[in-house]
């Protein structure tokens, strides 16, 4: 009895999964109930008028991390952790840095949107909001450690950040993956 239910365990956490689709550099779910949960509770992804869910690669990471989803290919193949780390880091320069902050602030129960049209990495919501309901509080850039940024590109973030009125939140992260958090606000002397 005991081994029927060992068998019957790992079936019935397959089929919770949402099935993703990883195609021509788009994550999208299935059209169903439990992808719009993702997106409704946990404000992964952006929700199509069609019913599916687009996610970023790095929510399709963190989720396929948690369990949540299986991601296929246009062939039907699963994809593993490694399988989608190895093609988002072909299209993402520094990916795994990037992924590490991600992973960081929506562990500590930040919402983690892609903030490309501000050129930032992420834009974060604080606790308790989410997007739609107010702007997000900061800007963030993932820098690791061994990595430089001149005073110049440090400048451009920080007015960028100014003038859409969020605070600068550069996520430092060292070799053992620890990440540190530098927050920067305008002064007026």
């Amino acid at each position: 009895m005991a081994r029927k239910n060992s068998v019957e365990e790992p079936e019935k956490q397959k089929k919770d999964k949402v099935k993703v689709i990883y195609s021509s550099e788009r994550i999208l779910s299935e059209n169903s109930d439990a992808a719009r949960e993702l997106f409704s509770s946990g404000s992964y992804g952006t929700l199509l008028e069609d019913g599916r869910v687009q996610f970023s690669v790095f929510e399709a990471l963190h989720l396929l991390e948690k369990g949540k989803i299986e991601i296929i290919d246009f062939r039907k193949r699963v994809i593993s952790k490694d399988e989608l780390i190895r093609r988002a880091s072909r299209i993402e320069k520094g990916f795994l840095t990037k992924y590490a902050v991600f992973r960081d602030l929506r562990t500590r129960g930040y919402i983690v949107k892609t903030a490309l049209k501000f050129g930032a990495d992420f834009r974060v919501y604080d606790r308790g909001i989410k997007p739609g309901e107010d702007h997000a509080k900061w800007i963030v850039y993932s820098v690791h450690e061994a990595g430089s940024i001149t005073w110049h590109e440090f400048a451009a973030k920080n007015r960028v950040a100014h003038s859409t009125k969020k605070k600068l939140l550069v996520g430092v992260v060292d070799d053992e993956g620890d990440i540190t958090y530098y927050e920067i606000r305008w002064i007026r002397p």
